[in-house]
């Protein structure tokens, strides 16, 4: 009893001794999905794989959910790389999966997705780095079978969409070996007429996943992001997504919609300029409606009969400013000469001359004035100064 251990030092021990086993720290486990559930705040995955006989519980977290390009869905063979652990609330194990990827064809959407990674990390896939479609393009270059359904699908709509724009079909294989290398040769010589193009569409219709890869051939993927010119990738699939579809400036779900994104439709446009053309015309009619009545009411005006009338008026204004500003100078001039008394007044009132006038005088000793009698001495040459002089006294007494 003293030795008992609590339910959770026993799972971290059992967790503790699963995470420490090389084999099932990192391994790839193959199973069927079941009971498969991605959660709608968190986004992580949670289902089982089982192989008909045992199961084990599954957890993708978010950030890996958000990297795995395979289409995950309840019956679907797969191959799932990650460790397995110990949730230690619930006490079973688990196996904590990193990457995913379709049974049988494991090392090809391993090698895609370690592409995609690649790209990603150069910067290729950055939204910053996307271009906008021109708004009214006036020729756009369609990279794509010749004799595929996909073309004539994009023809039909921008031919009925934006009739004014010119398609220039520039056939290349989309499927099989060479197909990627067709491509990037017909993307060349649009390029070095990249003047010529407005657009660049660029795809096929629908398909296997053998069907598309050459779509996710790197050449191509960097051929198509070096473009001159914007590109839409139009590749016929919903569900997985290619790498061209990462690297091109918009991806369109099928060749139809990539011709419906690449050009306005003409009818919206035709009516949108009917309508601003009414909306000016209807603006013009009211400033001229405005303008009319407000010319009318000039003409009632009495200077309009009698041009000299607002001349005399403006007169009339002019010589009332001058008579204001005038007056104005006039009363400051007073205030200040006024003022200009009043101070002369006080400093003549506080003058020594005052005093002296009546009597008083100033004794100096060396220029010095006298303020006490303890500052002269007998026989000191004392300088009285008086109003109308100065004398020259010596001192006989103190």
């Amino acid at each position: 009893m003293e030795n008992a251990l609590t339910v959770r030092q026993l799972n971290f021990y059992v967790k503790s001794l699963l995470e420490g086993d090389a084999r099932l720290v990192s391994c790839c486990v193959r199973g069927e999905i079941s009971n498969f559930k991605r959660h709608i705040s968190s986004g992580h995955l949670y289902f089982t794989l089982g192989d008909g006989v045992s199961s084990i519980k599954c957890v993708m977290f978010k950030g890996n959910v958000l990297r795995c390009t395979t289409q995950l869905n309840d019956g679907a063979m797969v191959n799932c790389y990650g460790r397995v652990s110990l949730y230690e609330r619930d006490g079973t194990y688990q196996l904590y999966v990193e990457s995913i990827t379709p049974d049988g064809l494991g090392d090809k959407l391993l090698a895609l997705q370690k592409l995609k990674e690649k790209l990603l990390k150069e910067g290729l896939f950055e939204e910053a780095n996307k271009r906008p479609l021109v708004k009214f393009p006036k020729r756009i270059a369609v990279v794509t079978s010749g004799t595929g359904a996909a073309l004539q699908d994009i023809i039909n709509v921008i031919s009925r969409r934006f009739p004014v724009c010119e398609v220039v079909v520039c056939s290349a294989g989309v499927q099989g070996e060479g197909a990627a290398g067709e491509m990037i040769a017909v993307l060349e010589r649009i390029y070095n007429i990249a003047d010529c193009f407005d657009t660049v569409i660029i795809g096929r219709g629908g398909g296997s996943t053998e069907d598309l890869s050459a779509f996710n051939d790197e050449a191509l993927a960097r051929k198509i992001y070096a473009s001159p010119i914007p590109v839409i990738s139009a590749v016929g699939h919903q569900t997985d997504i290619s790498v061209c579809d990462l690297v091109a400036d918009l991806r369109a779900p099928t060749p139809s919609a990539a011709a419906e994104l690449a050009v306005p439709e003409y009818t919206e446009l035709l009516q949108r300029v009917q309508n601003i053309s009414k909306r000016t015309e209807i603006l013009l009619k009211q400033k001229y409606e405005i303008a009319d009545t407000y010319l009318k009411a000039l003409l009632t005006k009495s200077f309009i009969s009698n041009p000299l009338r607002l001349v005399e008026d403006r007169e009339i204004a002019l010589d009332n400013c001058f008579n204001k500003i005038a007056d104005k100078t006039i009363r400051n001039f007073e205030n200040n000469s006024n003022r200009l008394k009043n101070v002369i007044s006080v400093i003549d009132a506080l003058s020594p001359l005052k005093v002296m006038l009546r009597g008083y005088s100033v004794a100096l000793i060396d220029g010095k004035a006298v303020k006490s009698v303890s500052q002269i001495n007998v026989n000191d040459n004392l300088k009285l100064n008086l109003t109308d002089g100065s004398v020259d006294c010596v001192v006989t007494k103190k």
